[in-house]
């Protein structure tokens, strides 16, 4: 897992950044717009986020067009694959767990209920 990908994602404009590229691709300048964001440091921002392969930028004339890369977020859901089946496991330790209080309650809840008369 590319450790740059993560430093990318963590600031919280870069962040904004991904999830307006999510619905379409966007200039530069869209991007500053929706942001409200200078253009230079948009495109510092963005320039962090190609370098760790998250976007890439193609040049249209005097437009430079940004979109996300799928290869960077299937690397991620990759690693996170390994988690998921962690804390699946522990969920469904978790419900048999869970079941097993179920069927001891009607027990306690008879003995309670009057049978010691």
């Amino acid at each position: 897992m590319n450790t740059a990908t993560f430093h990318a994602l963590a600031d919280p404009q870069r962040f904004q950044m991904v999830e307006l590229l999510r619905q379409e691709p966007l200039t530069v300048g869209e991007i500053a717009a929706r942001l409200n964001m200078r253009q230079p440091q948009t495109s510092k921002h963005l320039r962090v986020l190609s370098d760790a392969g998250v976007i890439d930028v193609q040049a249209s004339a005097n437009r430079r067009i940004c979109h996300l890369r799928p290869e960077a977020f299937r690397e991620l859901d990759e690693w996170l694959a390994n988690f998921r089946q962690i804390w699946e496991e522990r969920f469904d330790n978790l419900d048999g767990y869970l079941q097993q209080l179920q069927k001891q309650k009607p027990d306690a809840l008879s003995l309670e209920s009057g049978d010691e008369a």
